[in-house]
């Protein structure tokens, strides 16, 4: 029988390093107050642990999961670790210790406070993850195709495969500006690495021509009397805006109009 503790579980960031978290609990039999990775900046008069990873450790839970929860919950879990919910470390780590409990039907528990949270958090991960692959823009700089996004959770691993295949010839670069991360592609090669910081170069005289053509299309095809900005926001959210080449400034038609 786990206690409740007032500990907080300080880890590294990495997904190993939370199953490691989920070891330590139930190692030590308890359930921290919270888990934290250096991304967060937190200050506590509480006590804490440094939890470190051991690739032995995470393991023996990831080996764990498919077998008494069901292949499923490995899926939801790694997606859940994704996603930008606050305390997702702690909410995961309750969830295993359900589905160890209740096994495979802890999946349609969605009554229970923290199964249903987590699942929320994991629709909302891959309808941005969707709507991306839809919404994002690539320019051309020295024949590669550059695009930069800022979602609201870590899509990149999951809309890896979908750009890969659609452009397999290509060299592209996908910066995430919130996670600093970006995803690197040559013919049949693809990484996604840190980047903190990518200054976009001015874009040459071709690619403005190709902005123009692009953003007249999306003019002409319009008609006007059905305009509706409403529900045009429902369907496009307003924040994927900033970087999608129809939304420039109008100065951008110059000779087409």
């Amino acid at each position: 029988m786990a206690n409740k503790s007032n500990i907080i579980y300080k880890y590294d960031g990495s997904f190993d390093g939370l199953m490691c978290c989920v070891f330590e609990s139930y190692y030590k039999r308890e359930i921290p107050m919270d888990i934290i990775s250096p991304m967060v900046l937190q200050t506590t008069l509480l006590p804490s642990r440094e939890v470190t990873t051991d690739l032995q450790k995470s393991g023996r839970v990831l080996h764990s999961i498919p077998k008494k929860i069901g292949e499923p919950a490995l899926n939801f879990v790694q997606y859940a670790f994704l996603t930008c919910m606050p305390q997702k470390e702690l909410y995961i780590l309750l969830f295993l210790r359900r589905g160890y409990h209740y096994g495979p039907r802890v999946m349609t528990m969605l009554a229970d406070n923290v199964v249903n949270m987590l699942f929320k958090a994991v629709k909302h991960l891959t309808n941005e993850s969707h709507l991306t692959k839809g919404f994002l823009r690539f320019s051309i700089f020295n024949n590669a195709l550059i695009s930069q996004i800022e979602p609201k959770n870590y899509i990149l691993p999951l809309i890896m495969h979908h750009f890969c295949q659609r452009y397999p010839e290509e060299h592209f670069l996908i910066h995430d500006k919130t996670h600093g991360m970006a995803l690197v592609y040559e013919p049949y090669k693809s990484a996604i690495i840190s980047i903190e910081d990518l200054q976009m170069p001015e874009p040459d005289e071709k690619e403005q021509y190709f902005r123009k053509l692009w953003k007249l299309f999306y003019n002409t095809i319009e008609i006007k009397e059905r305009r509706n900005l409403k529900c045009r926001m429902s369907h496009m959210p307003k924040r994927y805006w900033k970087y999608m080449t129809e939304f420039g400034s109008e100065q951008e038609l110059g000779t087409f109009k």
